[in-house]
């Protein structure tokens, strides 16, 4: 996806205030923020989180609070603004947005891959919006699901997971799916539990594949846009303060300088789980 060089890439980032666009009010210099840069749509350097200096939105950052280091904050951005892409946007689950005082409602949202960064965040958001969340993951994994604040973990891979789900569902009611891994092969176990939910509704982090039955509608989610501002400008500060948002998953460090990013890259290739790959600076 690269066009033009130099290019800088990377979306997640963590730091202080440098400098200040004309019209911005919400930061100053010197504030430490964490915030998601934008060079996957803008493919200009400047805008690259992977630098000493990097250009961002200032209506998709937040102040991060003093008690967090910068290492856990930045396991945020790319996941919330992916996982609200999928939650909050009217085309896809158009759920409500998430408060520090929400109102319960009688809705369940189904979270498919809840201990990726991006399945962690939508777990907290949706929660955060009075929702009831249903997650899955591997077997290891589900402490960390109910951690995030899920109600009910499953394994994917259990052969009774379709059924165990919706008897979770119980009487409230659906209100879609995430799947967060997106892949065809997903959907191997993501359509026999949409059957049995009686279709609807899949965020899909991943283009559709074919032959998806004509009571499931499947809307790709792309992590980047206005449609997360409403959260930072007015969630994520004081969600980290009060604790109703979460640094998930744990940073895992693998260098300290941007000559620390090729190590960085070699760590992700060989997988990591329940984890982020961070750089110090």
């Amino acid at each position: 996806m690269i066009e033009n060089y130099p290019a800088v890439v990377g979306m997640d980032i963590a730091g202080e205030v440098h400098e200040l666009g004309s019209s911005v009010t919400r930061f100053k210099t010197g504030d430490r923020i964490v915030g998601h840069a934008w060079s996957f749509l803008t493919k200009q350097p400047e805008d690259g989180a992977l630098s000493l200096y990097a250009r961002i939105p200032a209506a998709n950052a937040a102040v991060l609070p003093d008690k967090i280091d910068f290492k856990n904050g930045v396991v945020l951005p790319l996941a919330i603004d992916t996982a609200s892409g999928g939650l909050h946007q009217k085309t896809h689950l158009a759920l409500d947005f998430p408060s520090l005082n929400p109102t319960p409602k009688n809705e369940v949202v189904v979270i498919y891959g809840g201990s990726t960064s991006v399945g962690l965040a939508a777990i907290q958001l949706a929660v955060a919006a009075g929702y009831r969340v249903i997650a899955t993951a591997s077997a290891k994994n589900l402490p960390l699901l109910k951690s995030a604040g899920a109600s009910d973990a499953f394994d994917y891979t259990a052969s009774s997971i379709a059924d165990d789900i919706v008897k979770a569902v119980g009487s409230d009611k659906f209100v879609g799916m995430y799947n967060v891994i997106g892949v065809p092969e997903s959907f191997k176990t993501v359509l026999p539990i949409m059957e049995k939910l009686g279709g609807g509704v899949v965020a899909n982090t991943k283009p559709p594949p074919q032959d998806i039955p004509a009571n499931v509608s499947v809307k790709f989610v792309l992590g980047v846009g206005d449609f997360g501002f409403p959260i930072w400008e007015g969630f994520v500060t004081e969600g980290l303060e009060s604790g109703k948002l979460k640094c998930m998953p744990e940073p895992l460090v693998v260098g300290k300088g941007l000559e620390a990013l090729e190590e960085a890259f070699e760590v992700r290739r060989k997988g990591v789980v329940a984890q982020k790959v961070v750089v110090e600076v």
